[in-house]
């Protein structure tokens, strides 16, 4: 359990699950838990219905990334609080990094932050998490592994009033080499509305984790959005992982015969 320095506990707030295994992928889940350690369990001032909402963390999305770190012998690297406290997909100069108001909600307690507190929150979860990352990346660059990014999400139906069509989205930047065959793969199913970089895109700030051990390592990368009311029940969560499961696996071996370390 994570708990805080300043009251006599401490532990890094990200966790890795099977750190060894050897498939072609890394995936990372930045917003896997709405867990709120003392003091923000209470200082964030918001409501026992905010803390399991989609503002504190990506409903669905860990069981899902788990379920493909089953399925394809990847390690999986995931935060273990919520991003209410800080986001880990935000640069660490973003205004949003540890929000002030998420979607139509006031964090009351993230407002006018000392620069103390916000280096102490950047310590905790979000320097970890990265360097985590990092590490393991390194670590399988050295073993001469194949290595693909992928970054596993979840997204809301509606968002400020606005119905959402997608059951699941591929948001990607400059490299494509995984969105485009996952792309074909899903749109050939025929039973999905796929979004091509929507319901979000790199141009709306959501990009970091990927762009920063994906892009700038030139390793293949993608993130995946689902919809949230997909992957509500872990029979669902099960369902996606064992539907993109091979979807991946295909793109990866599209990727010049394979993915390269």
């Amino acid at each position: 359990m994570v708990t805080d320095p300043r009251t006599g506990g401490s532990a890094r707030a990200v966790a890795v699950e099977n750190a060894d295994g050897t498939g072609p992928f890394v995936l990372v889940c930045d917003h896997a838990s709405n867990f709120l350690p003392p003091p923000y369990d209470i200082s964030l001032n918001i409501t026992e219905a905010d803390k399991s909402a989609h503002i504190a963390w990506d409903p669905g999305a860990l069981g899902v990334a788990a379920g493909l770190s089953k399925a394809l012998d990847a390690p999986l690297v995931h935060s273990t609080v919520s991003r209410l406290i800080i986001d880990c997909n935000r640069e660490e100069s973003r205004a949003d990094l540890i929000p002030c108001l998420s979607e139509t909600t006031a964090i009351a307690g993230n407002r006018d932050l000392p620069a103390d507190e916000k280096t102490f929150r950047l310590n905790l979860a979000h320097r970890p998490f990265h360097q985590t990352i990092d590490k393991l990346l390194d670590q399988r660059k050295d073993k001469g592994l194949p290595t693909a990014v992928v970054s596993i999400h979840s997204f809301t139906p509606v968002y400020k009033g606005k119905a959402r069509p997608w059951e699941i989205g591929l948001i990607y930047e400059n490299d494509r080499r995984l969105a485009d065959p996952v792309l074909a793969d899903l749109a050939a199913r025929g039973d999905l509305t796929v979004g091509d970089n929507e319901p979000y895109s790199p141009a709306d700030g959501v990009y970091y984790t990927i762009r920063r051990h994906g892009e700038y390592r030139q390793l293949p990368c993608l993130m995946i959005e689902i919809r949230n009311d997909e992957i509500s029940t872990p029979e669902e969560e099960a369902r996606w992982s064992a539907l993109l499961g091979p979807v991946l696996a295909r793109a990866a071996q599209s990727v010049s015969g394979g993915v390269r370390a």
